[in-house]
C-alpha cells in the first residue's frame, strides 16, 4: 500500500465530532464558493457579459411592472372615475334630500357623500358656461339637485360600481343614475393587459437567462474537464466536484439582482422627472412607489433562483457525463 493511501486509511480510523463535522461543512462551502467568485474575478469580461444579460433581463419586467402598479395608485386618485351622480326628482324636498344622504352615509360600498343643491348647480353652469345674465330670464331653475356618491376602494371596480348604481336608482328620491361605465372598464382592462404582457415578458426573459446562464456554466465544465477527471479518479463525488459551478450560477445571479435594482431605480429617477411635470397639470402629485427593501429582495430572489435553476440543469447534464474510462 503506498503512502498516500495508508495516510488515508490512518485518518479514516480517526473518529470525527459532529461539531468539527458542522463546521467542516460550512468551512468547505466557504472555501468553494470564494474560489467560484475568484474565478469570476479571473474572467472579468466573460463574467460581467453575462452578468449584464441577467440584470438587463430583470430591469425590463421590473420597471414595467412597477410602472404599472403606480398606474393602478394614480386611478385610485381618480375618484371622479368611479363617482356615481344621482339626480334628485323635481318634488324633491330639501328635508327629504337631507334625509337621503344620511340613508346612504350608512351603507358600507359608499366611502362619501356630497349634496349639491339645483341652486348651486346653476350658479355652477353660469359661472362655468359663460353665459353669465342670460340664464336670469328663465322662468324656472331647470337643473335638478344632485347627490355625488363616491364608493369605497373595495367597490370602485366597474362591475361593483354597476352594482351599487343599480341599488341606489331603487332609491325613491332618485330620478337617474349616471355612472361612466365604459370608461371604467377600458382603464381596468388596460391595466389588465399590461399585468398579462409584463408576465410574459418576464417569463420569456427568464427562460432566456436560463439558457444563457446554462450554456456559460457548460463550457466552464468543459474547460475543466481534465481537472473533473483526476477528481473524479481520487474519489471525490459529484457533488462535491458540482458544487463549485452551482456557486457559479449563484454569484451570476446575485450580482445580476444588484445590476437590475440599480438600473431599474436610475430608470425611474429619469422618468421620475418627466411624470411629476405631466401629473402637475392633473393636479396630482405622483411619488413612484416599489424602490423599496422588499422590491430588493425579491428582485434578488428571483436573480439567484435564475442563476441556480441554470448552472443546475447545466452542472447535472455535464459533470455526470465527464466519467474516466
Amino acid at each position: 500500500m503506498s503512502l498516500l493511501f495508508k495516510g488515508r486509511q490512518q485518518a479514516s480510523n480517526n473518529k470525527v465530532g459532529i461539531i468539527q463535522r458542522f463546521f467542516m461543512f460550512f468551512a468547505d462551502h466557504i472555501r468553494q464558493g470564494l474560489h467560484s467568485l475568484g474565478e469570476l474575478y479571473r474572467t472579468p469580461f466573460a463574467s460581467l457579459m453575462t452578468i449584464g444579460v441577467l440584470g438587463f433581463s430583470l430591469t425590463l419586467p421590473s420597471t414595467l411592472y412597477i410602472m404599472v402598479a403606480n398606474t393602478e395608485k394614480i386611478t385610485e386618485q381618480w375618484q371622479q372615475a368611479s363617482e356615481i351622480s344621482l339626480f334628485l326628482r323635481g318634488s324633491v324636498t330639501e328635508s327629504q334630500a337631507q334625509q337621503l344622504l344620511k340613508r346612504l352615509r350608512t351603507w358600507n360600498e359608499i366611502n362619501a357623500v356630497s349634496y349639491v343643491s339645483s341652486e348651486q348647480a346653476l350658479d355652477e353652469f353660469q359661472r362655468l358656461s359663460g353665459l353669465g345674465e342670460a340664464l336670469d330670464y328663465l322662468d324656472e331653475n331647470p337643473l335638478p339637485a344632485v347627490v355625488l356618491v363616491t364608493p369605497t376602494s373595495k367597490h370602485a371596480s366597474p362591475t361593483a360600481a354597476g352594482i351599487l348604481l343599480d341599488k341606489l336608482k331603487k332609491e325613491r328620491e332618485v330620478d337617474i343614475g349616471k355612472l361612466d361605465i365604459e370608461w371604467l372598464e377600458r382603464l381596468y382592462g388596460l391595466l389588465k393587459i399590461a399585468k398579462e404582457l409584463v408576465y410574459i415578458l418576464a417569463l420569456l426573459l427568464f427562460f432566456a437567462v436560463v439558457l444563457i446562464i446554462g450554456n456559460t456554466i457548460r463550457l466552464n465544465i468543459y474547460n475543466k474537464r481534465d481537472e473533473i477527471l483526476v477528481m473524479k479518479l481520487v474519489g471525490a463525488t459529484d457533488a462535491f466536484i458540482q458544487r463549485p459551478f452551482l456557486y457559479t450560477g449563484f454569484w451570476f445571479g446575485l450580482l445580476g439582482g444588484v445590476m437590475a435594482w440599480v438600473t431599474v431605480t436610475l430608470i425611474l429617477i429619469w422618468i421620475g422627472w418627466s411624470l411629476d411635470e405631466f401629473m402637475a397639470q392633473y393636479q396630482i402629485k405622483l411619488d413612484i412607489t416599489g424602490l423599496n427593501m422588499q422590491a430588493l429582495l425579491i428582485m434578488l430572489a428571483v436573480s439567484i433562483s435564475l442563476g441556480l435553476a441554470g448552472s443546475f440543469l447545466s452542472v447535472r447534464k455535464h459533470v455526470n457525463d465527464i466519467e474516466p474510462e
